[in-house]
């Protein structure tokens, strides 16, 4: 499969880039948690993004 640029296959579906900022000292606490549970911190937020989604009530289609 031929690479596409900005975004990458997973289980999940098609992934893109997706850029914001963020308070400093969350983004501190982010990596210091990652590397606690020697995880990646972009795992850790899209855990917290379904988190949030969930409890909203957010469903996919």
């Amino acid at each position: 499969m031929e690479p596409i640029a900005m975004e990458t296959l997973s289980s999940m579906g098609k992934r893109k880039m997706y850029n914001t900022t963020l308070d400093a000292d969350l983004i501190r606490q982010i990596k210091i948690l990652a590397a606690q549970l020697e995880k990646r911190q972009n795992d850790l937020l899209e855990e917290a993004i379904k988190d949030l989604l969930k409890k909203y009530g957010f469903r996919k289609n």
